[in-house]
């Protein structure tokens, strides 16, 4: 399951999703909207995605992680739209039979998903704003 949604997440059905008895390991990450962020209140998050082209990248980088972990089982969730604190903007499920790979996958999947997904994020503050990764441009 690869997705972009404007629906809240829920993460139990996402992880489902790869749960296969073949698996001995599921591992599953939740981001999160914090309430603050270097000492200023956020008072939500606003994600944009170029939708079409968001897809495809998810399911490219979820592809090489099959194949440099030998994987069968990954989904990714990601909400875009207005998504409040202690919300839940991505979820990254990958199971596998042993649990080295499923961490090593999940997390390098996170990292890649913020390099190269046209998904852009902008934080909302009680006293301002500002679109996170766009600082230096």
């Amino acid at each position: 399951m690869i997705e972009i949604t404007y629906d809240k997440l829920i993460p139990e059905n996402i992880t489902d999703s790869t749960m296969k008895d073949t698996n001995g390991a599921v591992v599953t990450f939740l981001g999160t909207t914090r309430d603050t962020f270097e000492g200023k209140k956020v008072v939500h998050l606003e994600y944009e995605a170029y939708e079409t082209m968001a897809i495809q990248k998810l399911t490219e980088i979820s592809e090489e992680s099959k194949d440099k972990y030998d994987i069968s089982d990954i989904s990714i969730s990601h909400r875009i739209g207005v998504v409040g604190v202690g919300e839940i903007s991505l979820v990254v499920a990958v199971a596998s039979p042993h649990r080295a790979e499923a961490f090593q996958a999940c997390n390098e999947l996170v990292d890649r998903l913020k390099e190269v997904v046209p998904i852009w994020k902008k934080e909302i503050y009680s006293d301002g704003s500002r679109w996170v990764g766009s600082e230096n441009i």
